[in-house]
């Protein structure tokens, strides 16, 4: 019975879309119940391999239509659940199961619902489905059906322009990217003439890097670079994030990019077994390091409370890459940590920013204010998510980001190289920023005066508030319990990265696999020290705190003068004599940075020309990318 759960938890999604678009426009609450019940036994399925799979270290396979191996050679399509596809496995359940308890009163101001919820469930299945196949065609085709189930929910409010143009730009760019992974999967097939993940990678096993092989995979690299909105594939993500609707953007953050990273994962560690070259290395730390900065800082610069939290996402995404880029235990730990992390206290904060939308209408964070005296218990929430972000304890952020300081510099007294040590340096300056951009929201939407036309603004209906508590809790709990959620969700993950062997052995025979290979891996135990919880490392992260205040006030965050406007030079305006317009100005969002962002105004005009709204210039850049990536491996990879 064991073997039929993965495939059943994906029918179920898939069947749960059927079954709600027949009788969706007959019953809404009909349609709410068959949403509820196939999200929720999907989840149940899920969790019911845990112990199996977690705990016991078991593999599952599944060969649909019962087409098995023949003479070592694998003809049919096959699933198989690993630790690795089980850790995303969950993400994804979880959070489709809260994500559509979220929808049932969030969506419910909005025509064709029926319509909704049928592309909410394949784009749930697919993602799915992408983590627990075993066929290399099959992740292409789940992969495909999942673009454009998110190019049809970024389009869903049609009524507003910008969501019609979002939808167009992802399903341009989208779309390059599932071509390029299509190909690369062509090229793989002519040359092993099988598609099977395990069968390939034991072909692949300590073979030569023909350049075939090495044009296949740049394909795929740049492919899922654009599925998990890594820098400068990411040019899409702004504008989806920010026009879908608040459900949507919580699964785009929460499993949508972390279907690209789990892609990316599975053929980099296991299937070309590229990750013990130092050039492999560079590249995805390389790609990382930039991905998490110039996702933050193109943040400071946003005045839309879901366009920021979107390139917050993006550079959350840059510190998962960095690490596994690693490539050691440590880092690998530390990226997967961060990956579940991020899936947790993102989804929290686009939950947050859909009540404000809620019960506001806007999200423009010039025109917000005061809400925590109207939405004390979304306020309350929203901190969690900032401060889990940010890295503050006791919350989850700090132990995985924690990990990943270690993990860079530990790689930089391994190898004796300097670079990496800056890297460390890259990801605390990026916390700092991270932490100065939430103050700035912070004060924008729920501190200062509340706006007259948000006087009736009240607390958002409990079926809303349900899956933001559960999504606080856990950040909590992820953040005191490190060490159980490493022992029970990330050292299984890690060791399944790192033992390609049983993962061809599950599928293709124990026989098989031990002709190719002999390999065995020891994680290190890991306590609450390492996990951060030391003196040493709070008086370090008591050091970033003061330097994100700093940042704040050096780049005229607080002067006076600019918080009541430059038109108010009288010193009656100056909030240390209490004038009256000073004393209810309000650090609207466009205000905080204005002189980090005078400073490098070169930086942000260049940024802004980068991000241009026009769609060829983003084709190109996908395009662009994959061919100096390929252009990276013929050289440098061997």
């Amino acid at each position: 019975m064991t073997n039929h759960l993965p495939i059943i938890a994906i029918q179920v999604l898939f069947l749960g879309a059927f079954i709600s678009g027949l009788v969706g426009y007959k019953s809404n609450s009909l349609r709410k119940f068959v949403i509820f019940l196939a999200t929720g036994t999907s989840l149940v399925l899920t969790l019911m391999l845990f112990k199996p799979v977690m705990m016991e270290g078991q593999i599952i396979s599944y060969w649909m239509g019962n087409w098995v191996p023949v003479s070592d050679w694998a003809i049919g399509i096959g699933l198989e659940v690993d630790q690795l596809s089980l850790f995303f496995g969950l993400i994804v359940t979880v959070t489709v199961f809260l994500g559509a308890i979220y929808s049932f009163k969030y969506m419910s101001k909005d025509n064709g619902q029926d319509k909704y919820y049928v592309v909410f469930m394949m784009l749930a299945g697919s993602v799915l489905g992408f983590v627990f196949t075993g066929d290399l065609f099959n992740m292409y085709v789940m992969i495909e059906i999942m673009t454009f189930a998110a190019v049809g929910l970024t389009a869903f409010r049609n009524h507003k322009a910008e969501s019609i143009e979002a939808a167009f730009k992802y399903l341009v760019v989208g779309s390059i990217g599932s071509s390029l992974i299509l190909l690369g999967t062509v090229v793989m097939y002519a040359q092993f003439k099988t598609l099977n993940l395990a069968q390939i990678t034991a072909l692949l096993n300590n073979a030569q890097h023909t350049p075939v092989i090495l044009f296949a995979f740049a394909l795929m690299i740049g492919g899922y670079a654009v599925k998990a909105f890594i820098v400068p594939c990411h040019v899409v993500a702004p504008d989806a994030y920010a026009a879908a609707p608040s459900s949507v953007s919580m699964l785009f953050s929460g499993i949508v990019n972390k279907a690209g990273i789990y892609g990316m994962i599975r053929l980099v560690f296991v299937v070309f077994a590229s990750m013990n070259l130092p050039s492999m290395q560079f590249l995805l730390v390389f790609l990382g390091t930039i991905t998490m900065f110039i996702g933050v800082t193109m943040a400071l610069a946003q005045s839309d409370f879901k366009r920021l939290l979107a390139f917050h996402s993006i550079s959350q995404i840059g510190y998962v890459l960095t690490a596994i880029g690693l490539s050691t235990i440590l880092g690998l730990t530390g990226g997967l940590y961060h990956a579940l992390n991020h899936t947790l206290f993102k989804g929290l904060l686009f939950l947050c920013a859909g009540a404000v939308l809620y019960s506001t209408g806007t999200t423009d964070l010039n025109k917000l204010g005061g809400l925590a005296k109207k939405m004390p218990q979304t306020a309350g929430l929203f901190l969690v998510g900032a401060f889990a972000i940010s890295g503050i304890p006791p919350f989850n952020g700090f132990v995985s980001k924690w990990l990943v300081y270690q993990g860079t510099f530990a790689k930089s007294m391994e190898t004796n190289n300097p670079g990496y040590v800056f890297v460390t340096i890259v990801a605390l300056i990026v916390s700092v920023m991270t932490l100065a951009s939430f103050i700035k929201v912070t004060q924008s939407v729920f501190f200062g005066q509340l706006p007259k036309e948000f006087e009736n603004a009240e607390e958002v209906p409990l079926s809303m508030r349900i899956p933001m508590w559960i999504l606080a809790a856990l950040c909590l709990v992820a953040g005191i319990l490190p060490t159980a959620v490493i022992d029970y969700l990330i050292k299984p993950a890690v060791l399944a990265i790192k033992s390609a062997g049983n993962y061809v052995a599950v599928m293709m025979g124990q026989e098989y696999a031990t002709k190719i290979y002999t390999e065995g891996i020891a994680i290190p135990k890991y306590d609450y020290a390492m996990a951060g919880w030391n003196p040493t490392s709070w008086l370090i992260l008591f050091g970033v705190l003061l330097i994100a205040f700093a940042l704040v006030a050096l780049t005229g965050g607080f002067n006076p003068r600019h918080i009541v406007g430059a038109e108010n030079n009288n010193a009656k305006f100056d909030v240390f004599f209490s004038g009256e317009a000073a004393e209810h100005s309000h650090v609207a969002g466009n205000d905080l940075f204005w002189g980090l962002k005078h400073n490098l105004k070169g930086y942000f005009h260049f940024m802004h020309d980068v991000h241009n709204g026009v769609v060829n210039d983003y084709a190109l850049m996908v395009v662009s990318t994959t061919a100096l990536v390929m252009l990276y491996l013929f050289l440098l990879v061997k």
